[in-house]
């Protein structure tokens, strides 16, 4: 009877995202790229320094930051040459080092799907080629900024399609440039893409088994940040990504959350999160994910909508963005409420459209 009552719920919760998503009809299993990164065995080898250098899947970043303030700058660099996937992975590590050595790991897997993330300027902060590829990119200064954010998005984003072109709203890289620029480029953006995203429509995309290992990435991503000096950063969590932040809440290190286009986020009330942050709730009048059953029975389904005033969520006006992936569009309001809580700007216990209208909201 419990398998026949999971079943009836996934063809409910397929049924109706295929009803809202122009067609969502497929999807395929993903596998989480989870564990230290590639080549962390040759790391945990190497004693050139004439010391035992700090295991990636056991140090934790505090104690990465802490190895590294005992280097010096040719000390780092050798390591970077010798092994730029690790170090450019090493949550704790220097933020400059991690630049290096990624540009270096992304130049050096000579695949198209990389070409853009090779590009001269580009600040990439994580790049794990492992899958269908995961990316961390800073838009700004990380050392200067007052204001630190981090975009967590949601299905059908990997390296391939984390800066493309078209629906650029729907894309971390698209989100985290839009937020930088509605601040007039006083914060700094994180677009993190560093777990394993549903693909299409499927069982996976209706349970939480990606998003539990997403948010152990995510916990110490922020924690990684933290040791390397940068301030408590605010979360902007879309779809999916939602879901992920939520089972991350009790842990991550954040000073906001702030969920769009939610599906839920495995709580039923903002409570149950446990978490000391803000959190913050959007969703436009046409968004198809409004058509999802926000239920969660048997491992399936997301829970209550961060919008129902009984979830007890912060409220943010999102009356003129469209669709799924229009909250970061250039002129609305959704924008310009992020913009106002990315810069620690919002006092309020919920931003309205006539704050943002008034231009009371900044």
């Amino acid at each position: 009877m419990r398998r026949y009552r999971r079943t009836l719920v996934a063809a409910a919760l397929a049924t109706t995202m295929v009803g809202g998503t122009a067609g969502w009809a497929s999807g395929s299993s993903q596998r989480a790229v989870t564990g230290p990164p590639v080549g962390s065995a040759a790391w945990r080898a190497d004693d050139s320094l004439g010391r035992a250098l700090p295991d990636p899947a056991t140090a934790t970043p505090g104690q990465v930051a802490q190895f590294f303030a005992t280097l010096t700058p040719s000390q780092s660099e050798r390591l970077v040459r010798r092994h730029p996937l690790v170090v450019g992975n090493l949550d704790g590590a220097p933020v400059p080092l991690r630049y290096e050595a990624n540009s270096r790991a992304v130049r050096a897997e000579h695949d198209p799907r990389y070409e853009r993330l090779a590009e001269p300027g580009r600040q990439i902060l994580a790049f794990d080629p492992r899958g269908r590829g995961q990316v961390a990119e800073v838009y700004g200064d990380l050392a200067t900024a007052r204001h630190v954010s981090v975009v967590v998005p949601g299905s059908d984003i990997d390296a391939a399609t984390f800066d493309r072109t078209n629906d650029p709203y729907g894309t971390p890289a698209g989100m985290a440039g839009s937020l930088r620029a509605a601040t007039g480029g006083r914060t700094a953006v994180i677009a993190w893409a560093g777990y394993t995203t549903p693909v299409g429509f499927g069982l996976d995309v209706a349970s939480g088994d990606l998003a539990e290992a997403g948010a152990g990435r995510l916990d110490r991503f922020t924690q990684g940040l933290t040791a390397a000096g940068v301030g408590k950063p605010a979360l902007f969590c879309h779809s999916y990504g939602a879901v992920v932040c939520g089972l991350a809440a009790s842990e991550v290190n954040a000073s906001d959350i702030v969920v769009l286009g939610a599906p839920g986020m495995r709580a039923g009330h903002v409570a149950d999160l446990h978490t000391d942050a803000r959190v913050w709730a959007a969703k436009d009048p046409s968004d198809w994910i409004s058509k999802v059953p926000h239920v969660e029975f048997a491992g399936l389904g997301h829970g209550q909508d961060p919008t129902a005033p009984s979830f007890g969520a912060r409220r943010v006006p999102a009356d003129r963005a469209e669709g799924h992936t229009g909250y970061f569009a250039p002129g609305t309001d959704s924008l310009r409420a992020f913009a106002a809580i990315a810069q620690g700007r919002v006092t309020q216990r919920h931003i309205t459209q006539d704050q943002v209208t008034r231009g009371e909201v900044r």
